[in-house]
């Protein structure tokens, strides 16, 4: 069976979606830490991000960045912290995350919890930097 991740790329679970490629995929963590925090996943399902073939890990970082750079126009942030942590759930992934303060990345803080129109906006403000 799918894993929750692919099973968001699929459409079959639903998602605040930031952007897509042929490769890859990026979307609003579900409980984010602050406002904008966004998960970027290869499509492939790999779990370990160092078993990632070469191709796709450099897409997924050059992905990853443009992404990152999006948040950063879009979200009250000094600069966007970046995290692979992949314990939680068997799919390589990187957090991208709106940092002001060390504090914001810490993955120990409690989560947010966002209204589905705040989830909206921030993916609608996001994904129009992509443009």
């Amino acid at each position: 069976m799918a894993g929750i991740f692919s099973r968001i790329i699929s459409g079959e679970i639903p998602a605040h979606k930031i952007a897509e490629n042929e490769y890859c995929f990026a979307f609003l963590d579900v409980k984010p830490l602050v406002k904008g925090h966004t998960l970027v996943v290869p499509k492939q399902e790999i779990d370990y991000l160092f078993d990632i073939p070469e191709d796709l890990y450099n897409e997924l970082f050059s992905f990853a960045k443009v992404v990152a750079k999006a948040i950063h126009q879009s979200i009250p942030c000094i600069k966007v912290g970046m995290s692979v942590i992949g314990l939680e759930v068997p799919h390589a992934h990187i957090h991208l995350v709106p940092m002001n303060s060390m504090q914001d990345l810490n993955f120990s803080n409690p989560r947010l919890v966002l209204s589905p129109e705040e989830y909206k906006e921030i993916a609608t403000a996001i994904s129009s930097k992509l443009a």
